[in-house]
C-alpha cells in the first residue's frame, strides 16, 4: 500500500515539477501580452507655463496648460498586421492634444505605434507614423517591457522622431508600489512644425518660407512598475521655441511653450490602483505559480521517497518462542 502511494505522489511531483518551467516560460509570454482593443486617457498639466500668443508673438506666463493623451488599441488593423508578423501585435492610434487655459487648442499631433504585444519591440509596418509622416521607430514608447530590468532602454521621442536611451537611476516607493526611476534627456534639436496649427491660416509650409524654425528639448521622467512594465507617474521638463526668420521680427528666438508638466492628481491614483491589480496577475504568472509548483514538486518528491523507503524495510522479526527444557534425571 505505501509502494502504490508513493507511485502515485512520484507521479504527482513529476507533474508539478515540469509545469514550473512550463508556465514561467512558454504559458507567461502567450499570456502576458497587452491586450489589442485597450483603450486608455491621460491628463497631465502644467502649472503657470509659458504660452506663446500668436496674436501678439510675444510669450506670457499663463495659470495653466493642459496635455489629454489618448491611446486606443485599432483591432482591425492589429489583425491584418499579424498575418504577415507571425505573432501577436498591437496597434495604438494615438494623440497629444494640448490646449490652453482658455480651452483653445495649443497643439494636436496624432501618431500610429506599432508592437509587439508581449515584448513591446516595435513593430514595422505600413501605418507608422508621427503627425501622418512614416517612422521608423527603434525603442520603447510609452510602456517598458514586462519585468524591466535595471538598465538603459532605447525610448521613441515622437516629437524629435528619433530614439534615445533612458537611463536607468534607482529603485524607488511610489504611491505604496515598487517602481524604477528612468530619466530621458533630448538636447535642443530641430524639429517639425506640426501639421495642424493654432492659428487659422497659417501651415508650416507658409512658417518655413519665413526662415523659421521650430526647436525643441525635453527632460523626461518615468517611474515604472517592474512587473508590468506600466508607468505609474510621469513628469516632462518641457520646452519649445522658434528661432530666427522674419517672422519673429528680427528676434533671435521665443519661446512656444515651457512648463513643467506633471501627471494630473485623480489620473495618478487610477493608474495605480490599474497598475496594482495587474501587477498580481503577472506576479502569479511570473513567479508565485512558478516556484510554488517547483516546490510543491521537490515536497511530492520526497515524501514518495519516504514512502517508498519505508516500503523496502524489511518486517520486525516475530518473537522466538521460550522453550523450557526439562531436567535430566539420573
Amino acid at each position: 500500500m505505501r509502494r502504490k502511494a508513493g507511485l502515485i505522489l512520484l507521479a504527482f511531483a513529476v507533474f508539478f515539477t515540469a509545469l514550473s518551467p512550463l508556465l514561467r516560460w512558454y504559458a507567461f509570454p502567450r499570456l502576458a501580452k497587452v491586450p489589442a482593443d485597450q483603450y486608455q486617457t491621460m491628463v497631465l498639466e502644467a502649472k503657470n507655463a509659458t504660452l506663446l500668443d500668436y496674436g501678439t508673438m510675444t510669450s506670457r506666463t499663463v495659470p495653466e496648460v493642459v496635455i489629454v493623451q489618448t491611446l486606443r488599441g485599432n483591432v482591425e488593423a492589429a489583425e491584418k498586421i499579424e498575418k504577415d508578423a507571425g505573432r501577436d501585435v498591437v496597434v495604438w492610434d494615438g494623440l497629444s492634444y494640448v490646449q490652453g487655459p482658455d480651452g483653445a487648442m495649443v497643439s494636436r499631433i496624432p501618431e500610429r505605434y506599432i508592437f509587439d504585444a508581449h515584448s513591446q519591440e516595435p513593430v514595422h509596418a505600413t501605418g507608422e507614423t508621427v503627425d501622418g509622416d512614416p517612422v521608423h521607430r527603434d525603442g520603447i514608447e510609452f510602456k517598458w517591457p514586462f519585468l524591466t530590468q535595471k538598465r538603459d532602454y532605447e525610448y521613441f521621442d515622437a516629437q524629435a522622431r528619433v530614439a534615445r536611451p533612458i537611463h536607468y537611476r534607482d529603485t524607488r516607493t511610489f504611491r505604496g508600489v515598487k517602481v524604477y526611476y528612468f530619466e530621458q534627456t533630448i538636447p535642443w534639436t530641430k524639429v517639425p512644425f506640426p501639421k495642424v496649427m493654432p492659428v487659422k491660416g497659417i501651415t508650416p509650409e507658409s512658417v518655413a518660407k519665413t526662415g523659421t524654425t521650430r526647436w525643441y528639448t525635453t527632460v523626461r521622467k518615468f517611474w515604472v512598475e517592474p512587473l508590468t512594465g506600466a508607468p505609474v507617474y510621469g513628469e516632462e521638463i518641457h520646452k519649445e521655441e522658434l528661432r530666427g526668420g522674419a517672422l519673429l521680427g528680427g528676434r533671435d528666438r521665443v519661446t512656444v511653450f515651457a512648463g513643467h508638466v506633471k501627471m494630473r492628481e485623480d489620473y495618478i491614483a487610477s493608474t495605480v490602483a490599474l497598475v496594482k491589480h495587474n501587477r498580481l496577475l503577472i506576479l502569479l504568472l511570473a513567479s508565485s505559480l512558478p516556484w510554488g509548483f517547483l516546490i510543491l514538486g521537490a515536497a511530492l518528491l520526497s515524501l514518495s521517497l519516504y514512502l517508498e523507503a519505508r516500503g523496502r524495510r524489511p518486517d520486525d522479526p516475530e518473537p522466538t518462542a521460550v522453550v523450557e527444557v526439562e531436567p535430566v534425571t539420573a
